[in-house]
């Protein structure tokens, strides 16, 4: 197996495929596209190249962007020429089993034996998918989050058969496009959609029920918690908040709702042995020394004065404005 990923393909060059190309040769990756045609790839490389060129211009890509991609990034006439020399393939086709698996079929047999093959999968388990790939042992997936050229995060999950090997050689490349690699378990929907689709559900229970508009629920979202998370996870808040303080709200919540709502196991089992966040020295994110706690303070003021300063000077998005909100 290779010990560094130099030269990578990407196949299925729409939205998310595209996003992954141009953000990998952006910094320095020879990178080809393939697409169900060739008219598709050239077409799809058109497209990247002038969204690069606007990017920048408009400050959102650094100086040399345009250069870089244009340099780095080319299309090929069809999936087998160009994965022939790639060093990894990121699949980026239809969430589809069935089309994935030709797909997969055609990429592991065309690329070199010693080539990682990831796939794009946004709730499909590994399991289902290595199935169709030629050495499984090289095979994971390498879940990029949409925008692709914007999102950092990036949820990794190994199969049955992967060689562990392959994780850091991918991590690696990774960081290279400043991108955080995430392992998790092969479950169906990994964590990042099991999250987002369980706080959709949830919103979406609300409206039904009466409880808020799909605009207000928006607005609280992007407005309170969902304004944190930019900078914390659901853990780090509940320690900062103090579990003690959860284990109460969850009582409440149990109350009404049953043991849908019920506090998780890994919340009360901190609150019994007397650790409840940052306020005791230490809670489900670990311990937190005294020392530690002013400067998580000021990180934390300054991080999201910072945010409503951007906030401020973006204004409201499109949509909001479209729904009247100022």
């Amino acid at each position: 197996m290779i010990d560094d990923i130099r030269t990578v393909a990407v196949v299925g060059a729409g939205y998310m495929g595209g996003g992954i190309a141009q953000s990998l040769a952006r910094v320095g990756l020879p990178v080809v596209l393939a697409d169900a045609s060739a008219e598709f790839a050239e077409a799809a490389h058109a497209r990247l190249l002038d969204e690069t060129e606007r990017f920048e211009a408009s400050g959102v890509f650094p100086p040399g962007s345009t250069e870089a991609v244009r340099a780095n990034l080319s299309w090929a006439p069809d999936l087998e020429s160009a994965v022939a020399r790639a060093d990894f393939v990121q699949e980026a086709v239809s969430e589809v089993v069935a089309v994935k698996h030709e797909v997969l079929a055609r990429i592991s047999a065309a690329a070199s034996r010693d080539a990682i093959v990831g796939s794009n999968t946004s709730t499909i388990p590994v399991r289902e998918l290595d199935v169709a790939v030629e050495g499984p042992e090289r095979f994971l997936n390498v879940h990029w989050s949409n925008p692709a050229p914007f999102v950092p995060g990036v949820e990794l999950i190994v199969g049955r058969h992967t060689d562990p090997a392959v994780v850091p050689i991918v991590k690696r490349m990774l960081a290279r496009a400043e991108r955080w690699g995430a392992e998790v378990a092969d479950v169906p929907g990994f964590v990042l959609n099991r999250l987002q689709y369980v706080l959709l559900k949830e919103a979406a229970s609300i409206v039904e029920e009466g409880i808020a508009s799909v605009q207000d629920v928006d607005t609280i979202v992007r407005t309170t918690f969902g304004f944190r998370l930019a900078f914390f996870g659901p853990f780090a808040i509940a320690d900062m908040a103090g579990l003690d303080v959860y284990a109460n709200g969850f009582g409440t919540f149990e109350d009404a709702f049953g043991d849908r709502l019920a506090a998780p196991r890994v919340l009360l089992d901190q609150v019994v042995g007397g650790r409840f966040g940052v306020k005791t020295g230490g809670g489900i994110t670990g311990d937190i020394p005294p020392e530690r706690v002013r400067a998580l303070e000021d990180y934390r003021a300054k991080a999201y004065s910072a945010l409503v300063r951007l906030r401020a000077e973006l204004g409201p998005s499109p949509l909001e404005a479209d729904a009247g909100e100022g």
